[in-house]
């Protein structure tokens, strides 16, 4: 029987061998009148390119041109979006003198993450480099970077690296120093996370990097913790009791 709904019949079906069930076609047939109607509904001046716009200029009526004036600036207005949101894309250097331009200055709904570094630090070109990478993967967000004798006198180097986020012109966060930083050995998964969690980027990572080597180090201690306490009690118990 072709209409039994049968796993065989299922695998005739899928070859082409059946016809499809009728509530298939009907589903089909919707769509197709769906998707006609909708392109009906359609103003003629949505289906064109700029080039056939002006060419047909002529033939809109006084509405129909205030209708696409409307869609330019719609369209407009989304390209200039999507022209911010992809403006940066790298990590610029900049100096102690831009840095009120760039940084304090910058627009209001741009995150700002600038590193003061010094080249000569191991831990700083370490930053510069995931941060480069960083930048690439969120376009949307300004990455900067500056020698930190150019911006701040008389900065310890023991506070290096120092990252800054900013939003509308203020600080909203500081990592100060290697051990806020990531440490020696950060990964730029490490960092991207710690930027995500102060709402500077929008990550993908779905959970710290650096959860397990946490929780093992946790767990390291806790086992140090019972052994000290298995030691102290056996040495207790091997203790002369004096009377």
């Amino acid at each position: 029987d072709p209409n039994e709904d049968t796993e065989w019949n299922d695998i005739l079906r899928h070859s082409g061998i059946l016809p499809p069930k009728e509530k298939t076609k009907m589903k089909l047939r919707k769509w197709f009148y769906t998707c006609r109607k909708k392109q009906k509904a359609m103003k003629p001046y949505e289906r064109m390119n700029r080039e056939e716009l002006k060419e047909a200029e002529d033939d809109f009526d006084e509405a129909d041109r205030k209708a696409i004036e409307m869609y330019r600036q719609q369209r407009l207005q989304e390209w200039k979006s999507l022209q911010r949101m992809q403006k940066y894309g790298e990590l610029r250097e900049i100096c102690g003198e831009q840095y009120v331009k760039e940084v304090t200055n910058a627009p209001e709904d741009v995150w700002v993450i600038i590193h003061l570094y010094q080249p000569s630090t191991p831990m700083c070109l370490l930053v510069n480099e995931h941060l480069n990478l960083l930048a690439r993967k969120f376009p949307e967000v300004k990455f900067l970077k500056a020698i930190l004798n150019s911006c701040i006198q008389n900065y310890h180097d023991r506070c290096l690296s120092t990252i800054l986020v900013y939003k509308t012109g203020e600080i909203k966060h500081r990592f100060i120093g290697v051990a806020e930083c990531g440490g020696m050995y950060l990964k730029v998964e490490e960092l991207e996370w710690k930027l995500a969690e102060v709402g500077a980027i929008q990550t993908n990572l779905e959970e710290n990097p650096k959860k397990d080597i946490i929780n093992m180090m946790t767990l390291s201690v806790q086992n140090i913790s019972a052994h000290e306490d298995t030691n102290t009690k056996s040495s207790n118990v091997m203790k002369p009791h004096i009377t």
